[in-house]
């Protein structure tokens, strides 16, 4: 589960600006202050990466810098998009735009369509496999299910990394892509389903993004329309960037620089489907004045957990392991990871499911417990294995909370109610939030206690149960809330796709689990053939392996499990071997020899100003605040001071009448208005600054690099007590 959804309480909004910047630790509140120019943040696996962009986009809203639907912040997931704009609403944020990157461009393809193309927009294809399978017939090519699957997994690829059919061949063989056909083949196949759609007018998720680049590249009256829209990107898990994602940021850009970039290089484990973490990796060189900031204080795993992530990137390879980060745990001690070797799969999955009925009875929450696995095909074994102990569990990447029968079906109920609950029998004996939620759902199925076994009676039960518990975090949170509200709170939690807590036994793939954290993590099947894959056969693909693995163990807050099989089915050769990834980390093993990565620390790394391409780069500004009072300042002419109107002034007059008889002189000699040199509000935050250097004087807002380099030398002289040009007073 998600940091946001590991309380279901409602956390009060907070009441100013500087408010939302309670709580932050140094490193965050720079993240969350750093709003204008390129801002990369290298932020470690529970670092609060999220806490800190959300932070900084309701700091920059709440502060009136930022406007909210002037900010367009994107991510991979539906489920990361909801999280983040629920976090926002409950910051004071509402209305910022948080969506993938799909949803976005479909977004902006749906309205420009009629203007830019004409007509009504194909119809978009939820699922490509019918599509190839119809190719492989045209093509007369006979593929499996298997193989269907894989070439339909090349085919996005191919799209993603904008490679067109004829260039797929050389494409794949310097990518050193493990072809499921000979890549001819799979060149033919990838035109004829081209051929398909176009015959068909639909289109593909990924054609989304090709026609929104293609709109936005050959419109420029559309291009500029978009970006008078948004005005400032926030972009997070930005080492899972595709190229072609990558370049419709760029179009959405233009020429501006006002983007916030989120990511841990240590964190890629997509790169089949074309991601790379080189955009991040990259990123100060694009944008020489970009701030840095690293966020390694993981407040997310004890020490022991952490100490085993570190270990196991400590031998890795690589560009991404060059920048890695060393995270130093937050938190009190806890328990040594459990190791734990059995004879077959079967056994491993029984054992597995006897701890976790051991932890259940001991008190820890079914929902706080997760079972990860490198592939889906391994969770049939689990499921099984959790049934026969009585243990309920859900699968992860399973239909979304909202979208369920039973939740729809208890969303008309509780809303019947609120309308007419005064002519509803259910209601007449209850008074209070909580216990009309329960009424309510118990003519859906809901009951006190769960029913017996698993399967989807047991499912419905508890979608329903994390309703009825929402329902009591919600009214503790809000006392004297009404059904009304709450219904409107689900309302908004739907369109934000911001679940409650299902209890369960969480059973996931390690890929599916990114962006989750549990208290209790068994990191199963933890062996060699599964963990790296057969597949994996060059370094790179090996080294993504041990990212992968590296997830899953930072998932794990208090307890980690980490076992293997000797053999898959009982009686079975015991011919396997714990992964290599634990080698020197788990007792009894000795390192692997190589070399060992060093870890890069927290901390902030300015940029200087510079160029990116040939467009002039902005001096960085955080938020102004009064150097007197500490209050944040939203007023222009108070920004440009420096202090609120009230406060006090330090200023030097005499400086003051010095710099007004230079910028006469200077407006004279240029023919313009004295406004146009520098005005009053500006001459004045100078005189009470009186800046010494040129890093000082940039930094009063009002003069800008244009005006510093045009008049600097004259200013500065003057703060010293010279003449512009030369000399002193006493000359």
């Amino acid at each position: 589960m998600t940091a946001a959804t590991h309380s279901t309480l409602f956390p009060q909004v907070p009441d100013s600006a500087d408010a939302v910047l309670d709580g932050l630790d140094p490193e965050q509140r720079e993240v969350a202050t750093a709003l204008h120019g390129p801002v990369c943040v290298l932020a470690g696996a529970g670092t609060g990466k999220t806490r800190a962009i959300t932070h900084r986009i309701a700091y920059g809203v709440r502060a009136g810098i930022l406007h909210p639907s002037s900010v367009l912040a994107v991510t991979f997931t539906n489920r990361a998009a909801g999280e983040m704009r629920g976090r926002l609403r409950q910051l004071g944020a509402a209305g910022v735009q948080a969506r993938t990157f799909h949803s976005a461009a479909l977004r902006q393809l749906q309205y420009f369509w009629p203007k830019a193309i004409g007509g009504s927009m194909p119809r978009l294809v939820d699922r490509k496999v019918q599509l190839v399978a119809d190719a492989a017939v045209a093509c007369r090519i006979r593929l499996d299910r298997g193989e269907l699957r894989d070439v339909t997994a090349e085919i996005e690829w191919s799209k993603v990394t904008q490679t067109v059919p004829a260039d797929y061949a050389p494409a794949a063989a310097k990518a050193g892509r493990d072809t499921p056909r000979a890549a001819a083949e799979i060149a033919q196949l990838y035109a004829a389903y081209e051929d398909v759609k176009r015959e068909r007018a639909v289109i593909d998720f990924e054609d989304v993004l090709l026609l929104t680049v293609a709109v936005l590249q050959d419109r420029h009256d559309i291009a500029e329309q978009v970006r008078a829209q948004y005005q400032h990107f926030v972009v997070d898990e930005y080492q899972d960037v595709s190229p072609l994602q990558q370049r419709l940021l760029d179009l959405w850009l233009g020429d501006r620089d006002s983007l916030c970039v989120v990511g841990d290089a240590s964190q890629t484990i997509y790169s089949f489907t074309g991601a790379t973490p080189d955009h991040l990796l990259d990123f100060r060189t694009r944008h020489p004045g970009a701030t840095v900031v690293k966020l390694v204080r993981d407040y997310r795993s004890t020490p022991q957990v952490v100490h085993l992530a570190n270990g196991l990137l400590a031998q890795a390879k690589g560009r991404a392991a060059d920048h890695r980060l060393e995270l130093v745990s937050q938190r009190a001690p806890g328990p040594e990871p459990v190791y734990s070797e059995y004879t077959d799969e079967p056994t491993e999955a029984e054992g597995a499911a006897r701890r976790i009925r051991e932890l259940i009875d001991s008190g820890v929450p079914a929902a706080e417990i997760a079972i990860l696995f490198r592939t889906n095909a391994q969770s049939e074994t689990y499921e099984q294995a959790l049934a026969d102990a009585g243990v309920p569990y859900q699968l992860r990447g399973a239909e979304r909370f909202f979208d369920r029968p039973e939740v729809r079906k208890a969303g008309v109920a509780l809303r019947g109610a609120a309308r007419f609950g005064g002519n509803d029998s259910l209601l007449d004996d209850v008074v209070d939030l909580p216990s009309q939620v329960r009424a309510v759902l118990s003519g859906e199925g809901w009951t006190t206690q769960p029913p017996a076994g698993s399967g989807a009676v047991r499912e419905r039960w508890e979608s329903l149960a994390a309703l009825v518990n929402l329902a009591q975090d919600f009214a503790a949170a809000q006392p004297g809330a009404t059904l009304a509200d709450l219904v409107a709170e689900l309302d908004e939690r739907a369109n934000a796709q911001h679940a409650p807590t299902v209890q369960g036994v969480n059973l996931a793939s390690l890929h599916s689990a990114k962006g989750l954290e549990w208290d209790v993590v068994f990191l199963v099947g933890v062996a060699e053939g599964m963990m790296p894959i057969t597949y994996a056969k060059t370094d790179e693909q090996i080294e993504e392996e041990r990212r992968l693995l590296y997830v899953g163990v930072t998932r794990a807050r208090e307890r980690l499990h980490v076992s293997w099989a000797l053999s898959r089915s009982p009686g079975g050769r015991p011919s396997r071997r714990p992964s290599r990834f634990l080698d020197g980390l788990r007792p009894g093993s000795t390192p692997t020899t190589g070399r060992t990565a060093v870890g890069g620390a927290g901390g902030i790394e300015r940029g200087t100003p510079g160029t990116r391409g040939s467009a002039p780069r902005r001096v960085q500004r955080t938020p102004a605040r009064c150097r007197v009072c500490g209050r944040t300042l939203t007023d222009a002419g108070e920004m440009k001071l420096m202090r609120c109107d009230d406060c006090p002034s330090d200023m030097n007059e005499g400086l003051y009448e010095r710099l007004r008889e230079w910028r006469a002189d200077q407006a004279r000699r240029s023919g313009q208005p004295a406004f146009c040199v520098f005005t009053d509000r500006t001459l004045m935050a100078i005189a009470e600054t009186a800046p010494d250097d040129e890093h000082e004087l940039a930094r009063i807002p009002g003069v800008g690099m244009r005006k510093l380099n045009r008049y600097g030398t004259d200013v500065l002289a003057i703060c010293a007590g010279q003449f512009a040009g030369g000399g002193t007073d006493q000359d």
